[in-house]
């Protein structure tokens, strides 16, 4: 019953010092990382929307209104 006591405490013991490790940690990402993380990701997101938008404007949708078209073409 000691021993498992003693364990116990012990395990405790480590638990707890290491939470007031990760607390006192000073080890933080800075500001300017993360500006520059929103910043690519917006940049990444415009030109990938500046691509859907040309692909179905140009591609998509001529394709889309001629077979719309063509399917309620009742006389051919």
């Amino acid at each position: 019953m000691k021993n498992l006591i003693k364990n116990t405490r012990s395990a405790v013991s480590r638990k707890v010092s290491a939470a007031k490790a990760v607390l006192c940690s000073r080890n933080a990402e800075g500001f300017v990382d993360t500006a520059l993380k929103i910043l690519m990701a917006v940049v990444i997101g415009a030109l990938i929307l500046a691509g859907l938008y040309a692909l179905f404007g140009d591609t998509i949708l001529p394709t889309l209104t001629r077979r719309i078209t063509e399917l309620f073409n009742y006389a051919g």
